[in-house]
Formats: C-alpha cells, structure tokens, sequence
C-alpha cells in the first residue's frame, strides 16, 4: 500500500534521529527540534512577528525557519537543501515571497547572486545553514549578503553553522545573526560545529496592526 506524503515525511524523520544518534550521540540530540515544531521560548507581543531559526546539524538534519509559529522551511516540508537557506517575505504585510537554498558546496554560485539582486527593498531575509555554506561564495555574494546586515558573513567558513535576520532597506530595525566556526577541538558533531537557534521579534508595520 502506498505511504502517504505525512507518513513518509514521519519516516524519514525518525530515520535521521537514529542516524544522528549514532553519529554524534543521543545527550547531542536534546536542546533542538527535528520535527516540524517551532519551539519559540517566549511569547510574542501581538504587534510583532516571530521568527524561529535552527541551522542543520552537521549533514544529517535540515535546518528549520519558522514565521509566525508556521514552519516555512524544514525537512517536514522537504523543502531544505545543503548550503544557504533562504525565505523572503515582504516587511509590511509578512506574506512570504520566496523561498529558496543555494548549494554552495557543489552548486553555481551565480544562481546565489542573482537570486540577492533579485530582493525588493522592503523584504525581510532570513537565512539558515546546513552542512557546507561557504565553499563557493565570493566577494560579491558576501558583499551582497552583508548589505542585508550580516557582519559573519564575511568570515563564514568551511561548515560553519549559522542563522541570519536581516532585510533589504529598512524592513527590520536591526540585524541579528548566530554563528559557530568549524574548530575540529571544539566541534559538537566530530566533523561539524553544534548548530545554532535565533529567536526574533520584529515590530509590524503601524499599518498592519489591527
């Protein structure tokens, strides 16, 4: 009988917790979600978004973006890649635009360039790594990327773990970013750093609020 969609996405979930058990041990699994929960620690005041950000966990586990307590990008929705993963939306009104991942391992990053330039003034970004981000970007695509307000994206290195808040114009008050380098003496998954979690809470337009 064939499996359905949720059920085969339930599957595949409880195969990477056994997987990443036994790569990285089960005391590593607790503190993170792998399923498609958002597990914001604080409430949010109504007249703001919440943005819920997990990078992946070494190469086994998707990263998770969440708006609004909706997982908008996760292995649940099979909609996360290796590389950069990104999620657009537009500041006044939270509708998501775009999202997108950008292999920058094995991928072209011209295709990570273009789709930067492609963001309208106004847009919220966020962003969230897995496996290997670093690779294959260069001085324009940093540059890029910096502008959206990241400072770690100009030492964003070789499986580095990171999450990123920011915005084209000025769609968020401020940026904010977690990052953890790739130290193999201090690295929580052997090869890979442990990953890292964002919490934000970005003020609605005036405009917007009920």
């Amino acid at each position: 009988v064939p499996l359905s969609g949720f059920l085969q996405a339930a599957l595949v979930l409880i195969l990477l917790v056994v997987v990443l058990s036994h790569m990285i041990g089960p005391r590593a699994l607790s503190g993170f979600s792998v399923d498609g929960t958002c597990l914001m620690k604080k409430s949010c005041p109504y007249d703001h978004y919440s943005f819920f950000l997990q990078s992946g966990a070494a190469n086994v586990v998707p990263p998770k973006i969440c708006i609004n307590n909706n997982l908008i990008v996760g292995s649940v929705l099979n909609n996360a890649g290796v590389g950069i993963n990104i999620v657009t939306l537009n500041g006044k009104t939270g509708e998501v635009l775009n999202t997108d991942h950008f292999d920058m391992y094995g991928g072209d990053v011209e295709t990570l360039i273009k789709f930067l330039k492609s963001i309208e003034t106004g847009s919220v970004v966020l962003m969230a790594s897995y496996d290997e981000p670093a690779t294959k970007l260069n001085d324009e695509a940093r540059k890029l990327i910096a502008d959206l307000g990241s400072s770690a994206i100009q030492t964003l290195g070789f499986r580095d773990t990171w999450v990123f808040v920011g915005g084209k114009g000025t769609s968020v008050k401020s940026s904010m970013e977690k990052h953890v380098k790739n130290d193999q003496a201090s690295n929580k998954y052997d090869q890979w750093p442990e990953l890292v979690q964002l919490e934000v809470f970005d003020l609605l337009s005036p405009s917007e609020l009920p």
